[in-house]
């Protein structure tokens, strides 16, 4: 984060976290005061890690590429590398519940070793909290 290249997205990090606050279906997202326990539990400090809670898939959607987020977005590969495994899962949870880094390491790599089920999916998907709920995870 200290590469001068990084500047620009470091510099859009506030209004963009500004942008999902207000998002319609936005619940939560971890703090950056947080996010040093994600190198903690994902082993690798290339890693950022952002864990937010929406009401619905529709909502984190709109924000990711209907919003003033997309600008961003679209210039991802000026500041990362791309990655080889999937690197962003999607899951239901408890209303109330915060996810924690140890709950997305779980769901990214049971994603990574099974695809898309309800118990970790991609914007791919189209899975239920009932489907969810009714699934059956591997053995890991």
């Amino acid at each position: 984060m200290d590469d001068p290249i990084m500047q620009d997205f470091i510099n859009n990090v506030e209004r963009i976290n500004a942008i999902a606050d207000e998002a319609e279906g936005f619940i939560w997202r971890m703090q950056d005061e947080d996010k040093d326990l994600g190198v903690e539990i994902f082993k690798d400090d290339t890693l950022l890690v952002n864990i937010s809670v929406w009401e619905n898939l529709e909502s984190l959607f709109n924000y990711t590429y209907k919003s003033g987020h997309i600008e961003v977005f679209k210039r991802k590969k000026e500041w990362f590398s791309k990655m080889k495994m999937v690197h962003m899962a999607f899951w239901y949870i408890p209303e109330g519940y915060e996810p924690t880094f140890q709950d997305a390491k779980q769901r990214l790599d049971y994603l990574n070793k099974y695809g898309d089920t309800p118990y970790a999916f991609s914007f791919k998907s189209k899975f239920s909290a009932k489907d969810a709920i009714n699934y059956k995870k591997q053995a890991s």
